[in-house]
């Protein structure tokens, strides 16, 4: 069975992000029959961004503004594509739609090189700890495919390399419009010796970058039979591996029991792991609820109330210290309070900035949050479901900021 490979395009303004994924749906025979007559551009050529700038505003304009999802297979790997956009005042949409991603592609337009928002993008990517980045440089084929142009422009992004936590960073140069080294490798292109992108990422494994090792199961749901005395927790596994006879504790109570068995629609399992979805027993009768987490009884992490995170602030009002928001983590809702802005994130050098007095609409800086429950939170670098949260603003129910951890 294909193995699930999350995608996210990034860059600036019309690096060719959208005709990218309209390349690859094309080249990998992924459009429908019906879709082919939608294509046509504004000059009678085929418009392949048109797949995936689906709203009036981006086709009159462009531009992308909203995330698009497509969906493609090769026999190897099945793709979610979230084409995410390139303004900054969008820097919100591209960072909901990079969260889950396994792989962030970064367009650099080859005729412009390296721009603020090459920088804050890739700055994002590595800040949501997306661990492979292909920096994808664009329209070759306006530049004369030529190499020393390509090596100029790797030059320059490798300047801010070290600010990065991506592991995995490759460098293709391709033509999104005629399809150099897209699907297929390109004749035009001779002396660059990789893999066309779509065989890099085919060749990208996600469940090697689970993990494995530390047991995080959120309780979603508690499900009670009648009749019997069946009970059981439903949930994800975010990380680690559980089997029966396992010790767990039930966090934040910090009651212990053992699993007695994992259920799914189709029976038993003797493990299950990242991401299954499956119910849990647990020997004894515990006080477990949802928003409670189960773990690994042997070096349980301890629940927090304070905590340091970084933030991309996605609202038009300013945050501020003191300010009061609902913390949305996991299965688990409480309030917290902004304790203090600690420093903010300078995109044009990617260094961080001492403490501003508020955070602006797309700033990115670190917080201190304070809050009314204990949180069962991991370093966001160790796992990226446990460390991950968003902010809510109680007055109009607005997502307000995406964190991370620290």
């Amino acid at each position: 069975m294909p193995t699930l490979l999350r995608l996210a395009t990034a860059g600036s303004v019309d690096d060719g992000k959208s005709t990218l994924i309209g390349r690859l749906l094309h080249d990998s025979k992924a459009i429908l029959a019906d879709q082919y007559a939608d294509l046509n551009g504004r000059d009678g050529e085929m418009d392949l961004s048109r797949l995936t700038d689906g709203l009036k505003a981006e086709r009159e304009q462009g531009i992308t503004i909203d995330v698009a999802y497509r969906y493609f297979a090769t026999p190897t790997r099945d793709f979610i594509l979230a084409d995410t956009p390139g303004h900054v005042q969008y820097t919100r949409n591209m960072v909901t739609g990079a969260s889950t991603a396994d792989v962030a592609i970064v367009l650099i337009d080859a005729r412009h090189g390296v721009v603020e928002q090459t920088r804050r993008h890739a700055f994002i990517a590595s800040l949501l700890g997306i661990p492979h980045l292909v920096v994808a440089i664009n329209k070759m084929d306006l530049v004369g495919y030529v190499e020393e142009r390509f090596d100029e422009i790797v030059r320059d992004f490798s300047v801010f390399r070290n600010h990065l936590t991506s592991r995995d960073i490759a460098y293709i140069p391709i033509s999104a419009l005629e399809g150099d080294n897209v699907v297929d490798r390109s004749e035009n292109m001779s002396w660059y010796v990789g893999e066309p992108l779509l065989r890099h990422l085919e060749a990208i494994d996600p469940a090697d970058d689970r993990n494995l090792e530390d047991l995080r199961f959120p309780v979603q749901l508690v499900i009670r039979s009648e009749g019997n005395d069946f009970r059981g927790y439903a949930g994800q596994v975010a990380s680690g591996v559980v089997r029966p006879g396992d010790r767990v504790k039930v966090l934040p109570s910090g009651v212990e029991s053992t699993v007695a068995s994992i259920d799914t629609l189709t029976g038993p399992l003797d493990q299950a792991f990242p991401p299954q979805s499956v119910t849990i027993r647990l020997a004894d009768d515990v006080d477990a609820s949802r928003g409670d987490v189960l773990v690994s009884a042997d070096g349980a992490p301890e629940p927090v109330r304070e905590f340091e995170a970084d933030v991309c602030w996605f609202a038009d009002r300013p945050l501020r210290p003191g300010s009061r928001y609902l913390l949305k983590h996991l299965t688990h809702t409480a309030e917290a309070v902004v304790d203090a802005i600690i420093d903010v994130v300078d995109v044009q050098t990617l260094e961080r900035g001492p403490a501003p007095a508020e955070l602006g609409l797309n700033d990115i800086g670190r917080i201190r949050l304070r809050t009314r429950r204990p949180v069962i939170a991991d370093p966001y670098a160790r796992n990226r479901v446990t460390g991950a949260f968003i902010l809510i603003d109680e007055s109009n129910n607005d997502t307000v900021a995406g964190g991370m951890v620290a």
